[in-house]
């Protein structure tokens, strides 16, 4: 927004982080609904005249909900129009999809008490993620989705991959992840965790063991790597990795 430019292919997770004043925020909305506003239109007003909510997806420091609600509605920085702008550019790459699902929100700079970025992220499974589930819940393990994204975009996605939605945890902060995996390891006797990103350093730090997959293009910090016990190409592999430990 600071900048008046179009990032495309910027990892919104990556971008948090990269400041500890930044905070993800994932708002619950249908892009229809913002396409058909007019652009001109303060995004704030926009949220507070239809009664948006928000869930906090990701941030480097705790912050309060309601310092975040304060932020996000009363900022005067960011238009209907530019965040219309990401809605169609990721259409663009991911309309050829088959499966696929698009959310949107805004990174918040707590210190400039700003929207500095306006964000649509489009997601797709990754090769092969459906039939190592299908293969997974063969051998009896259970699988569960944690992510920053909407509930609801992701219990379309589970139906898809195969998950029940009472396993599916949405707008899941890097701390409520780790606390996932925690509940999970009083319920099993190991709990494996498949990350890509940075937001999911904390729970693969918790997990009795961490992979880490490359799957998905961009660099990742070296202390992703240093955590992981695994680091796989692609989550096919995870299905081996899993049928070993089920042999020691």
């Amino acid at each position: 927004m600071l900048n008046n430019q179009l990032l495309p292919g910027i990892e919104t997770t990556m971008l948090t982080f990269s400041s500890p004043e930044r905070v993800l925020v994932v708002m619950h909305l249908h892009s229809r609904e913002v396409i058909d506003t007019p652009p001109g239109k303060l995004l704030s007003e926009f949220l507070v005249e239809n009664n948006i909510g928000f869930g906090i997806s990701c941030t480097r420091k705790v912050v309060a909900a309601e310092e975040v609600g304060d932020t996000l509605y009363n900022d005067t920085n960011a238009m209907v129009g530019d965040l219309q702008q990401c809605i169609r550019d990721v259409w663009r790459n991911c309309s050829r999809e088959a499966v696929v699902t698009m959310n949107s929100g805004v990174i918040l700079n707590m210190a400039l008490r700003c929207i500095e970025f306006t964000i649509t992220t489009g997601g797709r499974p990754f090769e092969g993620a459906k039939e190592a589930i299908s293969t997974l819940h063969r051998m009896g393990v259970p699988t569960y989705i944690a992510s920053g994204d909407r509930v609801a975009k992701l219990e379309r996605m589970a139906d898809y991959l195969g998950i029940p939605r009472d396993r599916v945890y949405g707008v899941a902060t890097p701390s409520m992840k780790a606390q996932i995996v925690s509940d999970l390891q009083c319920e099993f006797d190991r709990v494996v965790m498949v990350g890509d990103s940075i937001n999911d350093l904390c729970a693969m730090k918790k997990a009795d063991i961490a992979i880490l997959t490359e799957e998905q293009a961009g660099g990742k910090p070296d202390e992703l790597y240093r955590t992981a016990g695994h680091v796989v190409k692609n989550v096919s592999e995870v299905v081996e990795i899993v049928r070993k430990l089920q042999y020691n």
